[in-house]
């Protein structure tokens, strides 16, 4: 609006010469205005005196304002709407919101960045960070070979080939390529109070037994039979066979023995297998504290049931047995991979093979003689709550 040439004081003062006498005309040729003018001004000002005038100018430069303010308001709520479905929460998400305002609205980036309450210099900034195409290609090489490992697992072995890379750019780029993991469910089970169990302080200090199962591609069923020593994470053995007896474990139990010295305990499930006459008479005649679990609790051998879930997730899920020699080759390279190769979370992402030779020093004495001709090391057992009731074996 053009500004007027003549103040609220002048406009009254010539409508009250007007008043006191003189014509339209001389008015107009005095002032140097056109009729129009004056008698607008009279339609607006007539009657009114210089504070009311003031008065007029100043509420109409607020319903100017208001309006301009309403205006906004609805400009503003008119682009937020567009956004109801649109994710502003990471700096790329509010780029492309400020882009987006600014088509849909004709808006500067100014008046965009204020409806969305951003800073100006993060929609402006441009990433200078190198896209790290080596580190990424290595991690989808690594990620493929071992599929269900997650980051952490992957930042491990991305460190031990000597990438300088921290944790979280791990995570980052991990999270970018795809590579998440899906956990895979279990069933929800009701919590109950654990049984007390040895304590495991020194390798060999105790030992889980436990058996899971998987099938070939014919259909045919088979059964691996797991060893694992609780403080060192090592799988001691994994036999898989379509049938293994009360006897086949004892003679597995005695291999393990020998190459190795015998455990201060052994915890097991009340399978006929881990139950039968040939497991209580080996278990006698030894002398071996072998511990069975509650019936229907297999979290008491949490040992054995994380490192089956364990197996099952990366080793049995991912391959198709077409025979028990081929599914005895796989076991065997997984099971070896395993104890060397594979950082285990627990063991400050070291592996167990190596944890375990850190802990050498640690281990009991070996086992001399399996004939009893001379005496067996026992690595030490915590004191237990309760005393384990003695099973009875059959004589024979």
């Amino acid at each position: 609006m053009k500004r007027s040439r003549f103040s609220e004081e002048q406009i009254i003062g010539i409508l009250r010469e007007n008043d006191a006498g003189a014509t339209v005309a001389e008015l107009c040729r005095k002032h140097g205005m056109s009729s129009a003018t004056f008698y607008a001004w009279k339609a607006k000002y007539g009657g009114m005196d210089v504070s009311d005038a003031r008065r007029l100018k100043a509420l109409e430069h607020e319903n100017a304002k208001l309006k301009r303010l309403y205006a906004d308001a609805m400009l503003d709520n008119a682009g937020l709407k567009d956004l109801l479905f649109k994710k502003v929460v990471t700096p790329a998400g509010r780029r492309e919101a400020v882009a987006h305002l600014r088509r849909s609205l004709e808006v500067s980036e100014r008046r965009a960045c204020a409806m969305i309450a951003v800073d100006r210099s993060s929609i402006r900034y441009r990433s200078r960070r190198p896209d790290d195409a080596d580190l990424r290609a290595r991690l989808r090489k690594l990620a493929d070979e071992r599929r269900r490992f997650g980051y952490r697992r992957l930042h491990v072995l991305l460190r031990q080939e000597g990438h300088i890379v921290n944790r979280k750019k791990t995570q980052r780029l991990y999270r970018e390529e795809g590579l998440t993991v899906r956990r895979r469910k279990s069933r929800r089970r009701i919590a109950v109070a654990r049984t007390p169990i040895p304590l495991a302080t020194v390798p060999n200090s105790r030992w889980s037994v436990d058996f899971v199962h998987d099938q070939l591609a014919n259909g045919r069923r088979f059964r691996v039979l797991n060893v694992i020593d609780d403080v060192t994470k090592e799988c001691l053995a994994a036999i898989p066979d379509t049938s293994i007896s009360g006897k086949r474990v004892v003679r597995e139990i005695k291999a393990i023995i020998e190459r190795r010295g015998r455990p201060g305990a052994i915890i097991s499930d009340n399978g006929t297998e881990f139950t039968s006459v040939a497991v209580l008479a080996f278990t006698k005649e030894l002398k071996l504290d072998w511990r069975y679990i509650a019936p229907g609790k297999p979290t008491q051998n949490a040992m054995a049931e994380s490192f089956q879930g364990r197996m099952r997730d990366e080793c049995l899920n991912e391959h198709l047995f077409f025979s028990m020699g081929h599914a005895r080759a796989v076991i065997a390279a997984w099971r070896k991979d395993f104890n060397t190769a594979r950082p285990h979370s627990s063991l400050g992402y070291v592996t167990p093979a190596a944890y375990a030779a850190a802990l050498k020093s640690q281990w009991p004495s070996p086992l001399r003689s399996m004939n009893g001709s001379a005496p067996i090391a026992i690595a030490h057992v915590a004191q237990k709550r309760k005393p384990q009731p003695t099973i009875p074996v059959a004589d024979g």
